[in-house]
């Protein structure tokens, strides 16, 4: 039987440090007590000069990591319990570390690379996806809100393709994810275990390099991009939907249909993050702010309903509530953002870097 400690691997191949998120049967989720095996992994290899460079892999072929141990969060937001605000803490607090390690870090984001896994790969120096890659923040279909970081990636994307990926949660290819800054090259999948070998005793600048440039196969959100800027450029998702639907193209239409599927209060306090993540000046005080929003989702009614209809029952019929966009008001959203009353209650990170440990 496996336990805890062999949902990750933590190896070291010649100079690499290995980090194998070991969960297949549960598409390699993240719980608590693997975030804190890869930080203290992370922490050891940082001071270790032996250690040059890290790669970050997922077991078995199905992907990365499909996210966070919702199960885990459902049952902690149906019990009214804090546990999933020290698994985000801590989590959070690797995102940060990752995107500040000063060695290479290589994330192989073969696969289904969702919410909990971008943040474990996408904030990584060499970010590498396959013509299996499948990338999103599907937050918004469980009453949820983009968190490890995505706010601020997706923020960052070109135009209002991260708007739109992030209310929709719509799932990417590599060319998409390329295009959007979320991965750096292309490599085929049925190169990576030649890659992995080469790694173990070659810079990972040197192994990579014969990737740069790569032609990568697939890829629709360039061909897209005039409708998707004017359509999420819009300062309510109200307006939002209203020009999808009058746009005339199908793929404005099926966005709009999408749209009608998820939380009406997880898209309008996703919006806000998304927003106010362009005005943030690091990571680190997106984290803050995310954690602020999770808090909050933590203790609404849509995640409880969310994840019960498409992870525990499946019957992909959420009872939202509110069930319109009209009825979730300002006040309500600004809810998701207020400060904590206790300093106890908030993920703090000194000004100008990570805190250690």
């Amino acid at each position: 039987m496996k336990t805890e400690h062999d949902a990750v691997l933590i190896e070291i191949h010649g100079h690499t440090g290995v980090i194998t998120l070991n969960r297949p049967e549960a598409l390699n989720a993240l719980t608590h007590a693997m975030v804190l095996t890869v930080t203290a992994a992370l922490a050891a290899w940082e001071r270790d000069p032996a250690v040059r460079q890290v790669l970050v892999r997922g077991a078995g072929e199905r992907g990365l990591c499909a996210g966070g141990d919702i199960r885990a969060i459902h049952a902690d937001a149906k019990s009214g319990g804090t546990a999933s605000l020290d698994f985000w803490r801590d989590e959070y607090r690797l995102n940060a570390r990752i995107a500040r390690y000063p060695k290479p870090y290589v994330a192989l984001m073969d696969g289904i690379v969702m919410g909990g896994g971008v943040g474990i790969s996408a904030h990584g120096s060499v970010r590498v996806v396959t013509e299996r890659s499948r990338v999103a923040m599907p937050e918004t279909g469980i009453g949820f809100v983009p968190d490890v970081g995505g706010t601020h990636l997706l923020s960052r994307a070109p135009g209002e393709l991260g708007t739109h990926l992030a209310l929709t949660g719509l799932a990417v290819g590599a060319a998409d994810a390329l295009l959007c800054g979320l991965a750096d090259l292309f490599v085929p999948s049925d190169h990576l275990a030649e890659l992995t070998h080469a790694l173990a005793c070659s810079p990972a600048e040197e192994v990579l390099a014969p990737y740069a440039g790569a032609s990568v196969p697939g890829g629709e959100l360039a061909a897209e991009r005039e409708w998707i800027d004017r359509c999420y450029a819009a300062d309510t998702v109200e307006e939002i939907h209203s020009r999808l639907l009058g746009n005339g193209l199908a793929a404005a239409r099926e966005a709009s249909s999408v749209l009608r599927t998820k939380s009406p209060t997880a898209l309008k306090v996703t919006l806000a993050a998304l927003r106010r993540a362009r005005e943030l000046g690091s990571l680190e005080e997106v984290l803050e702010q995310e954690y602020r929003v999770s808090a909050a989702a933590l203790s609404t009614p849509d995640l409880v309903e969310g994840i019960r209809a498409q992870v525990i029952d499946k019957d992909r019929l959420p009872r939202w509530s509110p069930a319109a966009l009209a009825q979730v008001r300002d006040a309500e959203v600004e809810r998701f953002f207020a400060p904590p009353r206790d300093r106890a209650g908030a993920l703090t990170f000194p000004r100008g870097g990570v805190s250690p440990g």
